[in-house]
């Protein structure tokens, strides 16, 4: 088991245990995509030459009010750890397990613009039909896609982008 999978589940154990499984999950998810997304936040709370209680204390001031005290704690333990950099990877596996747990699959589906609710829908549905599973499905918003959609579940890959589109009409050719 890799540090990755070993911090995921720590985590949701400790989540689970409180009764906060599904609010944790989900605020951990919206961090990461928001530590993904940001240069700022990534420097603050990876940055070594910074002391680990101020890099502790920009999660909570961050989160503080805002998020379940078990995603504050788990954060900060993250930062503390030194795993700050693996978050997105911690927070990926950890909805992997809670999927399970609730005999679904977790994906993601990352897009140039955010998707419309209804575009969501059908998204997830079309993935639960083509994998024949129920799927919880979180949706980023990541600019270097350009066009169209890649969707994520477990180790499958579907890209559904304009430019892996022009690479497979260029091999064609």
């Amino acid at each position: 088991m890799s540090a990755v999978d070993s911090y995921a589940n720590a985590l949701f154990e400790v989540a689970k245990a409180e009764g906060a499984q599904g609010p944790v999950v989900a605020e951990l998810a919206s961090f990461a995509q928001a530590f993904e997304s940001s240069p700022e936040l990534q420097g603050a709370l990876v940055d070594q030459m910074i002391p680990v209680e101020r890099r502790q204390t920009v999660v909570t001031e961050l989160l503080g009010g805002k998020a379940h005290p078990v995603t504050i704690n788990a954060l900060s333990f993250l930062v503390g750890a030194g795993r700050a950099k693996d978050i997105g990877a911690i927070v990926g596996a950890m909805r992997a397990l809670s999927a399970s747990a609730q005999g679904r699959a977790a994906g993601e589906v990352r897009s140039a613009h955010p998707l419309s609710l209804e575009q969501q829908q059908r998204l997830t549905a079309a993935v639960s039909k083509s994998t024949g599973k129920a799927v919880e499905l979180t949706f980023l918003v990541d600019p270097s896609v350009m066009g169209g959609v890649v969707t994520t579940i477990g180790d499958t890959v579907i890209d559904g982008t304009i430019r892996h589109r022009l690479e497979q009409l260029k091999e064609a050719v």
